[in-house]
């Protein structure tokens, strides 16, 4: 047990936090290398305090408990993963433009959820949401559902040009999420397979795509 508390301090050595950052930010950065790290039950409120070189007080000022600061975390590491498309954009007028379109959105998503971060952010929420219910609510509502909010008004655009098969927008949304992730996810946070390469993410991003294209 010792050991690993000597090992925890020396982590401001190795993870240097620039001065110009505001308090929170390396509060968070601070925090997040140490769960990742060392797990959330092993890390305490006074590692993140000498990992982030901020006082007890400055902490406690933006956080209740260990808890919060986990739960903030998350929430900033989801929105990362929200695939940068502008909904008010206009939808592609050709198939082919779309389909496209649809591609990088796949792509992107994968390659996001993918990252070793966002891994570490899946387990550290499903490590702790049964504890704290309003961590897996962040996690889901600052990525999953943006992402499919985003896909959705990209569907019914679609539609609305013919380009896009029939059918309600938000479960063609979730076909596509589906195809697009399989069990990818799941075997990933278990550690069962290795991250996919770029042509299978390119292959399942397509495979997703095709279910949505109308062929008329």
């Amino acid at each position: 047990m010792s050991q690993i508390k000597k090992t925890k301090r020396q982590s401001p050595l190795s993870t240097p936090q620039p001065p110009s950052s505001s308090i929170r930010e390396r509060v968070l950065t601070a925090a997040f290398t140490l769960f990742r790290e060392h797990g959330f039950s092993s890390t305490s409120m006074l590692d993140i305090v000498t990992c982030a070189r901020v006082s007890k007080r400055d902490l406690y000022a933006l956080f209740k408990n260990k808890h919060a600061v986990l739960a903030a975390c998350i929430s900033e590491h989801a929105q990362q993963m929200r695939r940068p498309v502008e909904s008010a954009n206009p939808v592609p007028e050709t198939r082919d433009a779309l389909a496209a379109l649809l591609v990088e959105f796949g792509v992107s998503i994968l390659l996001t959820i993918c990252h070793p971060n966002a891994l570490a952010v899946f387990r550290l929420a499903i490590a702790e949401s049964d504890r704290v219910p309003e961590i897996g609510r962040a996690l889901e509502g600052s990525g999953r559902d943006a992402n499919q909010k985003v896909l959705i008004e990209l569907i019914k655009k679609g539609q609305s040009s013919g380009l896009i098969i029939a059918g309600d927008p938000p479960v063609l949304a979730s076909h596509y999420i589906a195809v697009l992730g399989a069990d990818l996810l799941i075997r990933l946070l278990m550690r069962v397979r290795e991250a996919p390469t770029q042509r299978e993410i390119v292959a399942r991003a397509r495979a997703a795509t095709e279910i949505l294209i109308s062929t008329r």
